[in-house]
C-alpha cells in the first residue's frame, strides 16, 4: 500500500503572543534588568529571584487582564496606604481566594497606566511590600549556597 500524505485541519486559533503586553511597564523597570518568562496565561516579571508582577492580556477572562501585583509575605495589601496608592487594586477573579497575595490592577481601569508606573517606581525603590521569592527559586538559591 502506498504511503499517503497526512492531511491536517487548518489552524483556526490565534498565534501565541510573541512579546509581553504593556511594554511601558518593562521599559520603566529596565534599570533593574527584569527577567520576563511566560507563565500561566501571561508573563511573569522577575527582579533577581523575586517575582514582582505578571502581565496579562488575553481574550479569555478579560476582566483579569492587566498588571498582577505580587505582594511580599509581610505586606498588608488592604492597608490604607496601598489602597490610596492603588485605588483600582482588586482580587484576581480567576484565582479567587487561592492566592490572596496576588492582586490586580485592571487594564480597563481609568488609571491603569499611572498606577502601573507607580508600582514600577516602588519596585525601583526596592519597596519591601512588593515581590516575593517563589519556592522554585528558593530551592535553587539554597542549592547554589556553599555548605560549611
Amino acid at each position: 500500500m502506498p504511503n499517503r500524505p497526512k492531511t491536517t485541519a487548518p489552524r483556526t486559533s490565534k498565534p501565541k503572543r510573541k512579546s509581553p503586553p504593556y511594554p511601558f511597564i518593562l521599559e520603566a523597570l529596565a534599570p533593574l534588568e527584569p527577567e520576563v518568562k511566560p507563565m500561566f496565561s501571561g508573563y511573569a516579571v522577575y527582579i533577581g529571584d523575586k517575582i514582582v508582577f505578571m502581565l496579562r492580556d488575553r481574550p479569555t477572562y478579560p476582566e483579569d487582564n492587566g498588571l498582577w501585583l505580587v505582594f511580599s509575605e509581610t505586606a498588608d495589601f488592604a492597608h490604607p496606604s496601598i489602597r490610596r496608592d492603588f485605588p483600582s487594586l482588586r482580587p484576581i477573579g480567576r484565582l479567587g481566594d487561592a492566592i490572596p497575595h496576588w492582586q490586580l490592577l485592571p487594564a480597563d481601569g481609568p488609571n491603569f497606566e499611572s498606577e502601573s508606573l507607580l508600582a514600577c517606581d516602588l519596585i525601583l525603590k526596592h519597596d519591601p511590600r512588593l515581590g516575593r521569592i517563589p519556592q522554585s527559586r528558593q530551592t535553587k538559591s539554597r542549592k547554589n549556597k556553599p555548605t560549611r
